[in-house]
């Protein structure tokens, strides 16, 4: 008897590998979709949006812990409606003196960072800056 329940056991957590699997395996293949680093500024700055091809995003300030949310249905239209328009272009140079932002934009396999926003980052900026204070502040 002893033999038999030694030999069950190991397969007794088969199905728990099983159920638990697909799901980390989901979870690896997402993509990065949008990114977005505010960083700079007397305050010191340093936040962080990025929104995978799943819909969830991960987002973090300077103060405070990281959060990872899922996009509800319309905030997932209005970025990605937001993203047709993007057009990246080159990076800025940084400007002379000590309090200015720094935008840096990831998308797809591109990135840039500017210190003006440009008409078609102002739409994608916006929609990433609301998602930032809806999900990180605490509730």
């Amino acid at each position: 008897m002893r033999i038999s329940r030694a030999a069950l056991l190991p397969l007794a957590a088969l199905p728990v590998l099983a159920v638990t699997a697909p799901a980390e395996a989901a979870t690896a293949h997402r993509h990065l979709l949008v990114e977005l680093r505010e960083e700079g500024g007397f305050a010191g700055l340093h936040n962080r949006v990025a929104v995978y091809t799943d819909g969830c995003a991960v987002l973090s300030r300077r103060t405070g812990p990281t959060v990872r949310k899922c996009l509800t249905p319309a905030e997932w239209r209005g970025l990605r409606g937001s993203l047709k328009h993007l057009r990246l272009g080159r990076s800025e140079p940084p400007p002379q003196g000590a309090d200015f932002l720094a935008y840096r934009l990831t998308y797809g396999s591109h990135q840039a960072t500017r210190y003006t926003l440009p008409p078609t980052w102002q739409p994608v900026v916006s929609e990433l800056d609301k998602i930032l204070v809806k999900y990180s502040t605490p509730n």
